[in-house]
């Protein structure tokens, strides 16, 4: 199964719709806030048969979407957030204790527009990044493919533009 996790797209959705092009076929595409209502658009540029989960980010005012979610993604119980609820630019310490609390071993974020993985005790925390204002040194937009292989075991790839 092959996932491909975005965040802060910030409506300007150039680099979206190429990196959509260039990873097909996706199993599943995660969103993790601040679509700015292109989440209307989403599941045309992915197709039939993508599952779209996406969450509400600080910036999705007239929005419907689940200000955060759980799901299972091959083996293991995820938390989606956009992270400003948690305190993530300060740090990821919080979201993962939240994740932990609510027996999740994966805490998938936005917010920071930086891209990061780590294990924080017994939870991988992780932020793909933005494709549309990349903050982290350098500046490239980003992005993450997960890969669900036949185990249920999650390998994850930080791509760049």
């Amino acid at each position: 199964m092959k996932v491909l996790v975005v965040s802060d797209t910030h409506r300007k959705d150039e680099n979206l719709r190429y990196v959509i092009g260039q990873q097909k076929p996706i199993d599943m595409l995660i969103h993790l806030g601040d679509a700015e209502g292109s989440e209307m658009f989403i599941p045309d540029w992915v197709g039939p048969g993508c599952r779209m989960e996406m969450i509400l980010g600080n910036n999705d005012f007239f929005s419907l979407l689940d200000k955060e979610r759980e799901i299972v993604l091959g083996r293991h119980r995820v938390l989606l957030t956009h992270g400003h609820y948690y305190g993530v630019s300060i740090g990821p310490e919080g979201l993962a204790d939240e994740a932990r609390s609510r027996g999740c071993d994966v805490a998938m974020f936005g917010h920071t527009h930086k891209p990061y993985l780590n294990t924080i005790g017994d939870v991988t925390v992780l932020n793909p990044g933005s494709l549309s204002y990349p903050r982290q040194e350098g500046r490239r937009p980003s992005y993450m493919i997960i890969t669900v292989d036949r185990n249920g075991d999650l390998q994850y790839d930080q791509k760049y533009l």
